[in-house]
């Protein structure tokens, strides 16, 4: 059965979306508003906060500063490639940032996979929890988030990748 709720964040709502297996429940979906690829709330889905307790309590503490690193069970998705990047995403510590040449030397791929390896980053359905938001572009620019490049922004200043700018 699956399950879905909507939770306010200093980015927006967040739209969360699991799963009832055998061995319990696993987060599948976490997206923002106007994110390209967000699944919409379908009407089988059974809107209920209490599935999704404890991902609200970690993505609370890491949006008051007091979480660096997610617990949350989820299930894994995507082709084979998908999740071998992912895999090298999750391996981002809190307050640091990758290039996404770097990201494809730690995987072994050719430059002409770069693209490939883009693409597999954008179609991440777990924003935040799998934090591709820091794979940034080789000349320290913000490329490519599916939530957004200014919330890209926001998240890593506010885990201390970027430094606030004073306007």
């Amino acid at each position: 059965m699956t399950a879905c709720m909507t939770m306010t964040s200093p980015l927006g709502d967040l739209l969360l979306v699991g799963e009832e297996t055998a061995e319990g429940f696993t987060l599948t979906s976490l997206t923002m508003p106007g994110q390209k690829n967000a699944p919409a709330i379908r009407p089988e889905w059974r809107q209920d906060a209490k599935p999704f307790a404890d991902v609200v309590r970690q993505l609370t503490a890491y949006f008051a500063g007091e979480l660096t690193e997610f617990t949350i069970e989820f299930t894994p998705a995507g082709t084979d490639f998908q999740r071998r990047v992912w895999n090298a995403v999750e391996g981002i510590p809190h307050g640091s940032t990758t290039t996404y040449g770097a990201l494809a030397e730690r995987l072994a791929l050719p430059r002409e996979r770069i693209q490939a390896l883009g693409a597999a980053i954008g179609a991440n359905p777990l924003l935040l929890v799998r934090p591709c938001h820091r794979v940034i572009g080789a000349d320290g620019t913000m490329r490519g988030y599916a939530g957004g490049v200014e919330r890209k922004v926001r998240l890593l200043t506010h885990e201390g990748a970027l430094q606030p700018t004073l306007l």
